[in-house]
């Protein structure tokens, strides 16, 4: 059975060349011009993944993003932009969206990221198990600790100290993995393969995004920083 897309974008040009790609890619595609027909095709038949224009008239790709996630709706949504700048791809991690590609892009690599966002779907009940460090995380029955954070990952609930957090489904995945890995130091390309299936290369920003992201929201106000930049390699999760 070919997977479902519903790809949203007010650009004529742009949704014909992406539809037919897609098509040819072996995928079921549905294409609509805004955020009104996005939304109404999701309710009445729900796709395995959107694909979404950010800035389209009317309701736009954000406002689209809000309301399936408002709704309890996880579909993996992956936006569409042309605003290049950190706090404007912040904005699209913030309505829950999973990724994101900045146009002008290459088609291929929508073709990898939607691969990826795909696989990490399926594998949600059953996800492939990460390396388990020397000092492994205390497990209390199906929750997992490190460094003052609590997770569930089968209800996908997180919380440090009493303060339940608020998680894209990207978030809640580079926490477990980080959290599972406490006290190693993951490099960019361990986490690229464990997140997204793919590694974007060097000059990718997606992973310190996400980072910085989800640093906003663990860190308190006098409360040691969880997330470690270790600079030329990657990220490690411990309390200093």
């Amino acid at each position: 059975m070919s997977q479902t897309v519903l790809l949203a974008e007010d650009d004529r040009a742009i949704r014909h060349a992406l539809e037919r790609a897609l098509t040819l890619e072996g995928y079921q595609v549905t294409a609509v011009a805004d955020g009104v027909e996005a939304l109404a095709q999701a309710h009445r038949t729900p796709p395995d993944v959107l694909v979404l224009d950010v800035m389209m008239p009317g309701i736009d790709g954000l406002q689209v993003c809000r309301v399936l996630r408002a709704e309890g709706d996880r579909t993996p949504i992956l936006m569409l932009t042309a605003l290049v700048e950190t706090q404007d791809r912040i904005a699209g991690l913030d309505a829950g969206a999973d990724d994101y590609v900045v146009k002008p892009f290459d088609v291929e690599e929508v073709f990898a990221r939607l691969r990826a966002l795909l696989r990490r779907t399926s594998e949600t009940n059953g996800a492939a198990p990460v390396d388990v460090p020397k000092q492994a995380p205390e497990t209390t029955g199906r929750l997992i600790e490190a460094a003052g954070l609590r997770m569930d990952p089968q209800a996908r609930r997180a919380w440090r100290g009493g303060r339940e957090l608020e998680l894209t489904r990207t978030e809640f995945e580079l926490l477990e993995l980080l959290v599972r890995n406490a006290g190693i130091v993951l490099d960019h390309s361990t986490i690229y393969d464990r997140i997204w299936g793919y590694d974007f290369g060097p000059g990718s920003k997606n992973l310190a995004v996400y980072v910085g992201y989800l640093r906003r929201k663990l860190d308190d106000p006098g409360a040691p920083q969880l997330i470690h930049t270790v600079r030329g390699v990657g990220y490690v999760l411990r309390e200093d």
